[in-house]
């Protein structure tokens, strides 16, 4: 184990890519080397961003282009591709050549099958090669493979808040084979940081809207990562809305307990699961989480209930989208390959 490592962030100037540097610049075993954007390159980090003034090299270290020359030059051994979904996949290959550990942020390598990628994203995956060494990395779920890959695919803001309670519990055989029913609500963030009529303060501000139904790209991966916790094709319907704050994700899923499954089944199963994992917070039956606890931190809050009346189970989840949803669970799964504590650089509240 390092007592430091060199890290790059390509994509520096999005919600991810800065809320990246704001972990990486305080983390205790990252050496922050290169940041890249095209936009802003020759501009310190504190230019553009004052709020990282007088933290760590914020006011020497300069944005630069995307160069892989230029970036292997810096020594980096870890690169954080925070770029738009079909961008990643442009540098991953050169960089994974060059000796680097690459944690994508983007979509490029979430699937495993290069089919279902052109179905949800409407055009061919460029690298499809790629997609069978690619880890999904949840690390409540997948620790080990995540310790042993070169190429780290950080889940998507809506499934991390979706499969963590589910995945223990279809792992268990506790739900029916009854589609899944997910409504989910994210602050204006979770759509990027750029220029965009709907998502205009006047726009969002005082609305709530749902969007992209029935096929959010999201769709795509929980499908994936709940039929392989299953062991059988799982079908669902996931309903994703906008809601009029930065930050922050809601999800309630509703399921069906098994014919003879005691509910609280749930509560055990959910507790052994996540038994010793910092990030996941219990917080039992009847009880609802709140965004307001969990926006500005790398926790997912989740609670239960079961309705007698109507039979189904209600699974209720809080995590900041850009935190837990993105860039937090990303600096979490750098802490999980170089074996540094888990909580490294990232618990605040």
């Amino acid at each position: 184990m390092s007592s430091s490592v060199k890290v790059a962030v390509l994509g520096a100037s999005g919600y991810s890519g800065i809320e990246l540097l704001r972990l990486l610049l305080r983390h205790p075993h990252a050496e922050l080397v290169a940041v890249t954007s095209r936009a802003l390159a020759g501009k310190a980090l504190s230019d553009e961003f004052p709020r990282f003034r007088g933290v760590g090299v914020a006011d020497s270290l300069k944005f630069t282009a995307p160069d892989l020359e230029a970036l292997k030059a810096t020594g980096a051994e870890v690169a954080f591709l925070a770029l738009p979904h079909g961008v990643s996949v442009e540098y991953a290959q050169g960089l994974l050549d060059a000796g680097m550990k690459v944690i994508d942020l983007s979509a490029d390598f979430r699937l495993r099958s290069a089919e279902l990628y052109q179905e949800f994203y409407d055009h061919p995956h460029p690298a499809p090669h790629l997609l069978a060494e690619a880890v999904y990395a949840l690390p409540e779920v997948r620790a080990e493979a995540i310790r042993q890959a070169r190429l780290i695919a950080c889940p998507g803001c809506y499934p991390t808040s979706i499969l963590l309670p589910l995945i223990p519990l279809l792992k268990a055989g506790l739900l029916d084979e009854s589609p899944l029913c997910i409504s989910s609500m994210s602050g204006a963030s979770g759509a990027g940081r750029k220029e965009s009529v709907p998502l205009l303060f006047c726009e969002v501000q005082n609305s709530l809207r749902s969007y992209s139904v029935p096929k959010h790209r999201h769709l795509s991966e929980i499908g994936q990562e709940l039929s392989l916790a299953a062991g059988r094709a799982v079908k669902l319907s996931f309903v994703p809305h906008l809601v009029p704050c930065h930050s922050g994700i809601c999800t309630t899923t509703f399921a069906t307990l098994r014919d003879g499954v005691d509910a609280d089944q749930v509560g055990e199963i959910l507790a052994a699961a996540y038994a010793g994992q910092p990030f996941v917070r219990l917080l039992g039956r009847n009880q609802s989480p709140d965004t307001k606890n969990v926006v500005g931190t790398n926790f997912i809050d989740i609670g239960w209930s079961y309705d007698v009346r109507a039979g189904q189970l209600i699974l209720m989840s809080t995590e900041d989208n850009i935190g837990k949803g993105a860039s937090g669970q990303a600096v979490q799964n750098f802490n999980l390959i170089h074996g540094f504590e888990a909580v490294a650089g990232l618990l605040s509240i």
